[in-house]
């Protein structure tokens, strides 16, 4: 469950600008679009994409790059600083056999999976019960004006591998 305190500092790193060089590209490594956090303040998202080579396995050093797309300006590619990618958009990776577990920084109460799927890879978690292809998560909150933002309620939405059907759940932290 998410904690006040956790959940005041994962939108208080939202609202800080990136102040990470860009990551030069690696020869041979394409990226593909896994999923991306949506938020109620502006347009701008989180993208997560996975990093390929060109025989198709994850990259080893990198298997997944999380960026701003600044959607409510410019549309820009965007590094995540520090404060972002430690408090609030960042992951530890944990690889298995054939595939790899991301533990989201923020405790979004559950572990996504990226796995080999359709023509590529593909965003994995449990939603609704169900084990689902993320497409999105969107984080809804209430701006304050001295106190950090605090979240309302965490959206998760996809689709779910069996059948195709869309999955929907909203989490609420205490």
């Amino acid at each position: 469950m998410l904690r006040r305190s956790t959940c005041a500092l994962l939108l208080v790193a939202a609202t800080l600008g990136g102040l990470s060089p860009p990551r030069a590209a690696a020869a041979g490594i394409a990226s593909q679009p896994l999923f991306r956090i949506e938020r109620s303040k502006n347009a701008s998202v989180v993208q997560y994409d996975a990093r390929v080579h060109e025989d198709g396995s994850l990259d080893r050093n990198e298997p997944v790059d999380a960026y701003w797309l600044k959607l409510a300006s410019d549309g820009r590619r965007k590094e995540l600083n520090w404060l972002q990618r430690h408090a609030a958009y960042g992951f530890d990776v944990h690889w298995q056999e054939s595939a790899l577990e991301l533990e989201m920084v923020a405790p979004i109460g559950r572990r996504v999976q990226i796995v080999p799927g359709g023509d590529g890879w593909e965003a994995r978690t449990r939603i609704d019960g169900r084990t689902c292809r993320i497409d999105r998560i969107f984080v809804q909150s209430i701006e304050r004006r001295v106190l950090p933002p605090k979240v309302e309620y965490i959206d998760f939405a996809g689709r779910e591998v069996a059948s195709g059907e869309p999955c929907a759940e909203r989490f609420v932290p205490d």
